[in-house]
């Protein structure tokens, strides 16, 4: 099968378009895929099938460990760059797992993704117990007079999400403390982690652990969490830049109808062919 290499803020992408027919992608491929050893390797996996549900397209996604997840903002900035790139202008509807998102071209390289609205209450994100303030939960990691971690904020936005609010996202061992979190009892289907410092009130400094796939240099889904998180807890405004160790992207959280606006760039780096059944496990 052909794919495409490309990425978002240095969030490796491969994209695959199988509307033509069927693929047959499951774990074990998404994980030859992944891994630079036996395929292009990335972080994520994009697949894109023909629409359903009222959507131009169906956008199957899977992250280099082999897991089908809802949603990838970065991926989806690729899916319509590489929609645009293939003929099609004008707005594109994408069907996720996660949701209905509508990519468009910003200019100047960059597209923007109505990621919809986010979600807040306990049960969307889900959370394993009932918790009815999700702008600062229970939860802490190291000693309870002094925990290292404490009260992040969660949210949905097509995947679940946890932001902690620290002064410098660097002095942490992301490698140590992110599988931990993700893994905690508290989120049920695993958890994305951010380690987010508000700048101002337009901008964050952000680093990331992705849920099944590791640190990151880039999160789409994460820096709308991260945006919509501070401007609930009255941190920032509605409108702010995200700055990750790839590069920033723009987060507006639209007031009329609460979706999430998301602008940055993608970068094609090289197509070719793969032979998935003659790859060795």
């Amino acid at each position: 099968m052909q794919f495409h290499k490309m990425n978002g803020l240095g969030n490796e992408i491969v994209v695959i378009d199988a509307r033509a027919g069927n693929l047959a992608l499951d774990a074990d491929a998404a994980r030859l895929i992944g891994n630079p050893a036996t395929g292009p390797g990335c972080d994520q996996i994009m697949v894109i099938e023909p629409g359903k549900r009222g959507a131009d397209v169906w956008t199957s996604i899977w992250n280099n460990s082999g897991e089908e997840v809802e949603a990838c903002g970065n991926g989806a900035r690729c899916v319509a760059a590489y929609l645009h790139r293939d003929g099609i202008t004008g707005p594109i509807t994408m069907g996720t797992l996660g949701g209905t998102v509508v990519a468009t071209d910003a200019g100047n390289g960059n597209i923007t993704i109505d990621m919809g609205a986010p979600r807040f209450d306990w049960r969307d994100i889900p959370l394993a117990e009932e918790i009815r303030d999700t702008r600062a939960i229970e939860l802490q990691i190291g000693p309870i007079d002094a925990p290292i971690l404490h009260s992040p904020s969660v949210a949905n936005v097509g995947n679940p999400h946890a932001v902690f609010w620290v002064d410098d996202p660097e002095r942490f061992d992301l490698e140590k403390i992110g599988p931990m979190l993700e893994n905690h009892p508290m989120f049920p289907q695993r958890a994305n982690i951010s380690l987010a410092h508000v700048i101002d009130r337009a901008t964050i400094r952000t680093r990331v652990w992705e849920r099944g796939a590791g640190a990151t240099r880039a999160c789409g889904t994460a820096a709308c969490a991260i945006a919509v998180s501070a401007a609930r807890t009255g941190r920032t405004g509605r409108d702010v830049t995200v700055h990750l160790p790839g590069g920033p992207l723009h987060i507006a959280w639209r007031e009329t109808d609460d979706h999430i606006l998301m602008t940055g760039p993608t970068e094609f780096e090289f197509s070719g062919d793969i032979d998935i059944a003659g790859v060795p496990a």
